[in-house]
């Protein structure tokens, strides 16, 4: 797109309200665009609306106006989370008016270098970890996007010299067109929100946009055992740092005997420090930490800062989050599991095999028969909840799961008095009740965020 202040005095439509929807709105308003917002949610429902009205902004809400888009508009930027299909966006297609998201403004105004990480899988707990690194070495670094604030105000604020690491969707990526980040670092790719890109071939194509623009300048991380991930390789003009916990590098960074090693291919490897001694559990956490070192690293981190983060970072929120232990019961939150690959990965972490799940939630077409292996393995009781209930229980059913109980209402307290049920009823001690429901959460949740935070005061409630 052109630079906001190309805008001045045209018509610029902003669809969605939100955070990132007024923060866009205000600034294109600033470098003096004629600002439109629409939103669908009724105007009680919209209280970002008025501050936006008192700075002059018009503001529709309640539904999309038949006269909203027409050939006198000259950018739509969109609410990630908008699908291309509504009215709006298709008169938009039909009339060659260029449609963006949030993202691409925000990089046409920083004035610092970037960091974009995305990925299924891992994208919080990575970029926490990327930013945690960067401010550990004192280097100066904001973090936004899909995590936090939104990128326009966090662009805007940005010094030089600090670093803007922003997690980023792959909703956020499909509405790009100039983004260039100087670090981009794809994590992995597993078939999940389909609902919204159709098919797995839009939905790749929206995560490799992260590479899209970079130059010989940039560095590009990304996951060398994703089959996906290696195949952009010969794709990518950025110079190569990538990570793998399977084999050894010539350059990146990998796991090798259960120590973690960096390569710069000039010459033997350095040491890092041993697998063991991160953090947080489980082998996807791993995976994120040796992803995360080779982004701090290529943005200037020293080895030590690096470590020192692995050695003390406890976990984001909702993300196989300890809530306590009683009655010899253990309960973890993982409430940002949102898709089979996440769940099985989750499980995984996890020694013995005395599991209780609680899973279940938004039906987006998933068999979730990619569980089956970790349901004979590892868990016990099955408590699923949901629309994905039946699918969840038939898995269990041919997994052997001894006991399988489903809850019919959106009732985490119900769900969680089931399965401490079901562990104290198994004769041996270190039983796990694990909430990480496989699915996303909006057919019962308003987020994953309310999912976790309620499982958690009934799990305390007990």
């Amino acid at each position: 797109m052109q630079h906001p202040d190309r805008y001045q005095g045209r018509r610029v439509v902003v669809l969605g309200l939100a955070r990132s929807g007024v923060a866009v709105a205000e600034l294109l308003h600033r470098r003096g665009a004629d600002v439109v917002v629409n939103d669908k949610k009724e105007r009680s429902l919209c209280p970002e609306a008025d501050p936006l009205t008192a700075l002059g902004i018009s503001v529709v809400c309640g539904h999309h106006p038949d006269d909203l888009i027409d050939e006198n508009v000259a950018l739509v930027v969109k609410n990630p989370g908008i699908p291309y299909s509504i009215p709006p966006i298709r008169k938009a297609l039909e009339l060659g008016i260029e449609i963006v998201t949030e993202v691409e403004v925000a990089a046409a105004v920083k004035r610092s270098p970037m960091i974009g990480i995305t990925g299924s899988n891992g994208k919080t707990t990575t970029t926490t970890f990327v930013h945690l690194m960067l401010k550990q070495d004192g280097q100066g670094a904001i973090i936004a996007g899909n995590i936090g604030r939104a990128l326009t105000e966090a662009a805007l604020e940005a010094r030089p010299d600090e670093w803007l690491v922003a997690e980023l969707s792959s909703f956020q990526l499909k509405g790009t067109v100039d983004f260039r980040p100087n670090i981009a670092c794809l994590l992995n790719l597993y078939e999940t929100h389909l609902d919204y890109h159709g098919t797995m071939d839009d939905y790749a194509a929206s995560k490799a946009r992260l590479f899209a623009n970079q130059t010989t300048d940039d560095t590009a991380v990304f996951n060398w055992d994703d089959p996906f991930c290696r195949s952009l390789a010969p794709l990518i003009s950025a110079r190569p740092f990538p990570f793998s916990s399977k084999e050894p590098l010539e350059r990146g960074v990998y796991i090798r005997n259960d120590v973690i090693w960096v390569a710069d291919g000039n010459g033997e490897p350095d040491e890092l420090m041993p697998v063991r001694e991160i953090a947080i559990r489980g082998s996807h956490n791993a995976e994120n930490a040796i992803a995360a070192a080779a982004v701090a690293l290529s943005a200037g981190a020293s080895p030590e800062s690096v470590r020192t983060v692995l050695r003390t970072f406890q976990g984001v929120e909702h993300r196989l989050e300890f809530v306590l232990e009683k009655d010899g019961v253990a309960y973890y939150n993982d409430s940002k599991a949102t898709n089979p690959t996440a769940t099985a990965k989750s499980i995984e972490s996890f020694d013995g095999g005395g599991i209780v799940l609680v899973c279940g939630g938004l039906d987006r077409g998933s068999d979730y028969m990619e569980l089956l292996p970790v349901f004979e393995s590892k868990v016990k009781a099955v408590v699923a909840l949901g629309e994905t209930r039946e699918k969840l229980l038939r898995v269990a059913e041919l997994a052997g799961v001894a006991k399988r109980t489903a809850v019919d209402a959106a009732d985490p307290a119900e769900a969680v008095r089931l399965a401490a049920e079901a562990a104290r009823g198994f004769a041996e001690p270190g039983q796990t009740v694990l909430l990480s429901p496989a699915c996303a959460s909006w057919d019962m949740f308003p987020s994953y965020e309310d999912r976790g935070r309620m499982f958690k005061h009934s799990v305390h409630t007990l």
